[in-house]
């Protein structure tokens, strides 16, 4: 994994809701993964197109919602992660994407996955502009499922518990 992300700065035309929910999973996690999702279940108007799914939620779907089936890609808003934590832990076949914290969701996360990665503290994702911008608070990825487990253990993307 070489340090590309760090200044990245993507040339596409993305929904920005402008809210501080809007940041979107840079494409070199996804080139790591090397899989494809069923849906993208927190995704903006238009999906991202760098992310390899079948199908995405947006709000005007509501994830939480809608049907889960297939391989899940979670990148919940992190303003309200909780009930994106516990379907994914209920569905259990996917990949989230969540911040670490200090509360029940995340032990339940812990607890149910499979494996889980520390992504790198200079990570940038991407807002609905194409900036590449840091966030506050370290994130990780959980896997559910054996397909998810082996993609993130296969990544490269940092040490998988």
């Amino acid at each position: 994994m070489g340090n590309d992300f760090l200044d990245l700065k993507i040339g596409v035309d993305i929904v920005d809701n402008k809210t501080t929910d809007d940041h979107y999973t840079p494409a070199f996690i996804f080139e790591a993964l090397n899989v494809e999702f069923d849906i993208d279940v927190a995704a903006p108007v238009g999906g991202v197109p760098w992310i390899p799914c079948k199908n995405y939620y947006t709000l005007l779907d509501d994830g939480l919602r809608s049907e889960w089936t297939g391989l899940i890609w979670c990148n919940p808003p992190y303003s309200a992660p909780t009930p994106w934590a516990r379907k994914m832990i209920d569905h259990n076949n996917g990949i989230s994407l969540v911040p670490l914290s200090k509360s029940k969701w995340f032990n339940e996360m812990w607890e149910a996955s499979l494996g889980a990665v520390i992504l790198p503290p200079n990570l940038k994702f991407i807002r609905g502009n194409g900036a590449a911008v840091p966030i506050f608070m370290p994130v990780m990825l959980h896997a559910f499922g054996q397909v998810a487990a082996d993609a993130l253990a296969n990544s490269n993307l940092g040490r998988m518990r």
